[in-house]
Formats: structure tokens, sequence, C-alpha cells
């Protein structure tokens, strides 16, 4: 794992770091305002050895040095905490008082400081006095030899018990500092483990790699297309028609050898936009004068009908059974080369109806009156429908929804088109973020394309439709124009 993942996923999952940051600095605050305010007082000492019984005054400051350590030790003992028990009338037990007072020794220097720390400023105050008194005569006590009036260590105060007015604890900015820093070093630690537990295709670069294919195109995200999926007037100018327009282009050029014709539009599960791609792509060939033919091979969950306005309960599947002819159902959308051949009616048997021989015959009659024929089919993993009718067409689109299909998914789909030697033409990466961590490069081609535009004159409009359905009444009854309304 290199540096530029850890900025990745932080770039990506900056709101995981944000509320890490900002859980740590309320808790960092709850702690400091619940903390008792805290007082110290100190208090110094000098120790101080007769240079003559010790051997000059070099050898007597390194004793004196050395015995700085054990009077240390001696600081927080229980024998002077009970005698300032003793003198403070008892406020406080021994325990209590051991645990307050704290001592170290100046480095190199015959030093000794000692620290109160109480909840009470007075009272912190008291024991330090006591300490410095009882102090003093206790190591006289101690280091007084047996039949000697005259210690061989004397200890002097040089800095009275001292109060501190301002409170010693807690620290507010101490304690928010690293707080703010221990919230940030959290949040970045679950971004990067979510980063790499992501198991979802993110990517050009490993769509790519999964389906050893082309990404034909990436259409970014845009908010309007789940209330409007077709690119018709206002959306005709957006950022993700031009990725439509590039994805007719790349279709054009993907095998010159193998001219494609018919080409099925799939994808591993439901919820991936690949009926709204279908759609899109037949109405952006048209655009460009092509005669095309979109038929609504998903007999289970028809979209089509629906975003082209037509009326789909008469269609492929009633063809198929003999029971009307193609012409019959045919409906023309726009005022270009764009037909439909809705799905018609739900059978009961899907995938056997595509893999009839009727319906490579269909297929077959097809070909010759148009230019391009889109297909679009049942996700490839729930139903076999899919697979059928790409093994009968001159290849296959997979769509891939970013952040939602996973790595494995697409693995499934791409062995289930292989399975039938279908031919997979390319990937298409949908829905992806126009900013973030996982933006692709939208900015310049599509300002190109509005430059062309004001240089060159209005940007041709997607066809609208020639007959509008709307549903009058209960019965959900459908009326439409004359050139939309079935023979």
């Amino acid at each position: 794992m290199d540096m530029r993942t850890w900025l990745r996923a932080v770039r990506k999952y900056w709101w995981i770091v944000v509320i890490c940051t900002v859980l740590a600095v309320s808790v960092g605050a709850l702690v400091t305002l619940k903390t008792p305010a805290q007082f110290a007082s100190t208090v110094t000492f000098f120790v101080r050895t007769p240079a003559e019984q010790i051997g000059g005054a070099y050898q007597g400051d390194q004793f004196a040095q050395k015995r700085v350590n054990s009077y240390v030790q001696l600081m927080e003992s229980r024998r002077l905490a009970d005698l300032i028990v003793t003198d403070i009338d008892g406020e406080l037990t021994v325990d209590e008082i051991t645990s307050r007072i704290s001592a170290k020794g100046d480095l190199n220097t015959v030093l000794l400081t000692a620290t109160v720390t109480d909840t009470s400023a007075e009272r912190s105050l008291d024991i330090a006095q006591s300490l410095s008194r009882n102090f003093v005569d206790l190591v006289s006590t101690l280091e007084t030899p047996p039949g000697s009036s005259t210690p061989s260590v004397t200890i002097e105060v040089t800095s009275a018990a001292t109060l501190n007015p301002n409170p010693v604890s807690p620290r507010p900015v101490i304690n928010l500092g690293i707080a703010a820093f221990l919230g940030v070093v959290l949040g970045i630690s679950l971004a990067v483990m979510r980063e790499l537990t992501d198991t979802t295709a993110r990517s050009v670069e490993v769509l790519r790699e999964l389906t050893g294919s082309s990404v034909l195109a990436v259409v970014p995200f845009d908010e309007a297309a789940k209330k409007s999926p077709l690119l018709v007037d206002s959306h005709a100018r957006s950022v993700r028609a031009e990725s439509f327009r590039q994805l007719r282009t790349n279709l054009q050029f993907v095998d010159v050898d193998r001219p494609v014709k018919v080409m099925v539009v799939s994808s591993s599960v439901a919820g991936e936009g690949k009926s709204s791609t279908a759609t899109n792509m037949a109405a952006t060939f048209a655009e460009a004068g092509r005669k095309v033919l979109l038929i609504e091979g998903d007999l289970r969950r028809p979209r089509v009908a629906d975003y082209l306005g037509l009326e789909g309960s008469i269609g492929l599947t009633n063809v198929l059974a003999g029971q009307v002819k193609v012409e019959e159902v045919l409906q023309t959308w726009g005022r270009g080369g764009l037909t439909v051949l809705p799905s018609g009616s739900i059978p009961p048997n899907p995938s056997e109806l595509l893999s009839s021989q009727n319906m490579q015959d269909l297929l077959t009659a097809m070909r010759s009156t148009f230019d391009i024929i889109i297909i679009d089919t049942p996700p490839l993993l729930p139903v076999t429908d899919g697979a059928i009718a790409a093994a009968n067409a001159d290849g296959a689109i997979l769509v891939v929804r970013h952040g939602k299909t996973t790595r494995n998914q697409v693995l499934a789909a791409t062995a289930a088109l292989a399975a039938v030697d279908a031919r997979l033409l390319g990937t298409v990466l949908n829905m992806m973020p126009t900013k973030g961590a996982d933006a692709y490069g939208y900015g310049y081609g599509y300002g190109y394309y509005q430059e062309a535009t004001h240089r060159e004159g209005p940007m041709p409009e997607l066809p609208t439709p020639a007959g509008t359905a709307r549903v009058d009444g209960q019965d959900g009854e459908r009326e439409l124009t004359a050139d939309t309304k079935r023979a």
C-alpha cells in the first residue's frame, strides 16, 4: 500500500476523518469539563554535606547528588505522610497524602523539588508548608548517626512553599489538541481500511483488468437522470449526453474487420442502468442519421416503452408467438431513424422465447432493414436471458454501476458471456461521480463541445417523441397519437 492509496482513501472518505475528529474533540472537551481543576504548590530543598567529613568539596557534592535520589523516594513515603497528617489535623488519610506528593531531583544538582497537587488550592498550600517543615526534621533524624548529635547531611528550604494560582490540570488546549490528533489518526485508519475492503468496481483501470476488454464510455452521475433518463431537450447538451456520443464513436471503431450490427446491452445485476443506457445509445445512433432498431428484450421487467412513452403491451413476445407480424408492432420514435420493438406481453418462458428459432429469424430479417440493432436484456447473473440473446448477436456491452457492482459480479457476468461464446465488445462504467476521489475527467471534453456549439451554431437536439402516451381513467387505458398507435 503506497502513499497514493492513503491519499485516495482520505479524499474519498474525508467525511469519516471529519466525523472521527469531531467525536474525538467532543469527548476530549467533555472529559476536560468533567475533570476537577487541580492546583499545585511547590517547595525546593538544598541538600548539604560537610565537605571535611566526606573528603573534599567535590566528593561531598557527589555524595549529596546520590542522596537526592534517596530523598525522592523518602518524600513519597508513609512515614512523612504520617507526620503531615498529624500536622494538618487529620483532614486526609496517609494514602491520600502520599498520592498528592511527587518529587524530583534536578539533574546534576543537589536541589530537590516537591510538588503537592490537590483539587483545593488552600489545602495544596497547607500540605506543602507542612511538608517543608516535617521533611527537614525527618532527614535530620535519619542522617544523625547513633551517639552523635550532628547529622551528616542537612536539608535547607531554598524556596518556600508557593502556590500556583492557575490550575495545572486539566489543560484544555493540550487535551483538545491530543484528542484532535487521535481523531485524525483514527479517521484516516478507518478510511484506508474501508478503501482496502471495498470490492466494488470504481475505476476504469479496475474494470479493464477484470473484463479484459475496453471501457467504451464513462457515464457521469446525473441527479436529474432519475426523473429524466432520456437525453432530450436541455439534457442533450449535458456532460452525460457527451459520454453517449463518445460511446457511439467507440462502438464504430471497436473492430473494423468485424463490424457490429446487432448488440446486446446487459449488466451483472439489476439497478445498474442498462435499460436507460440501451435507450440513450439507440437515440444517439439515430441522432447521427443511422437507422436504428431498439428491441426491448427484457421480458421480465421491461422499461424501454415507459422511458419512451410508447405502448408496450404488444410487441416482441407476440411476434415470436406468431400472433402478429413484426411490421404491425414496430413503433417510430422522434424525428430521427429510431424504431422501437417493445417487449409485449410478459411470458412465462422468456428464456425459451429468446433462444427460439423465431428470434433468430427475426434478427436475420431485421439486419437487412436497419443499420444498428440494440437489444436490452435482463441482467446476466439472475437469469440466462441476456447470455442467450448475446449468443445470437454480434456482441454484448456490459453496463457496470460505479460503487455498486462488485468485482466478483463483473467477473461472473463476463464468465456467463464467455460460457455461450458471446463476444464482449466492452463495458460502460455508469453513474461515475463528477466530484471527489473517483471523479473522472469530463471538464475538457464538455468545455470543448460547448465552445464548438457557440462557434458553429446550435447543437442538434435528440429527437423528441412523435407520439406521447397518456393514461386516462382508473382502468389505465393508454391513448396514443396516430404515429405510435399499433396496427
